[in-house]
């Protein structure tokens, strides 16, 4: 649905996507790559990533918490769509470090294969995160772009609707 609502509104609803997208794309894409080459020289590069992700992450929950009271409402949306796709991710990283702790115990305590260790982490950890950074890149670029427009999808028009929504222009 397409609101009626300020330039500067629409401003403030992009940024929680643009901080969500730069860390998928320049955090956990360029960063950890170029980090994965340091890796066998420098650990502490490969260290940051988690390191900014978690301190991203947290902020946009934190801020999404605090958004009801301090933004309109078409803000406060785009705050709470952001918020729900990170903790999805934060999900799906949990399940990475459950199954990177699993592949390690195997290896270490079962005497799992060190090849075979690596094809169960990475099939069943690294695998779906990279699928689940790649869909949430689409969908915040998407949000992005709503939020450019005017527009948020009826759905959390729906879950948030209240008396301080502006008024719709169109469908």
């Amino acid at each position: 649905m397409k609101f009626e609502i300020t330039e500067e509104e629409s401003h403030k609803a992009k940024i929680p996507h643009e901080i969500f997208i730069s860390n998928l794309v320049g955090n956990h894409i360029l960063w950890f790559i170029a980090a994965l080459g340091l890796a066998g020289s420098y650990i502490q590069p490969l260290i940051l990533v988690p390191v900014v992700s978690v301190a991203t992450l947290t902020y946009i929950l934190w801020r999404a918490r605090k958004s009801p009271g301090q933004d309109s409402w078409y803000v406060m949306c785009h705050w709470q769509i952001c918020a729900r796709r990170s903790r999805l991710f934060i999900l799906m990283l949990l399940i990475l470090a459950c199954v990177s702790g699993l592949g390690w115990a195997a290896h270490t305590y079962l005497g799992m294969m060190k090849e075979a260790a690596y094809a169960l982490v990475g099939g069943l950890g690294f695998l779906p995160v990279m699928v689940t950074v790649l869909v949430l890149i689409i969908m915040e670029s998407d949000s992005l772009h709503q939020a450019t427009l005017y527009k948020l999808p009826k759905s959390i028009v729906e879950r948030y609707s209240g008396a301080e929504m502006p008024a719709t222009l169109e469908d």
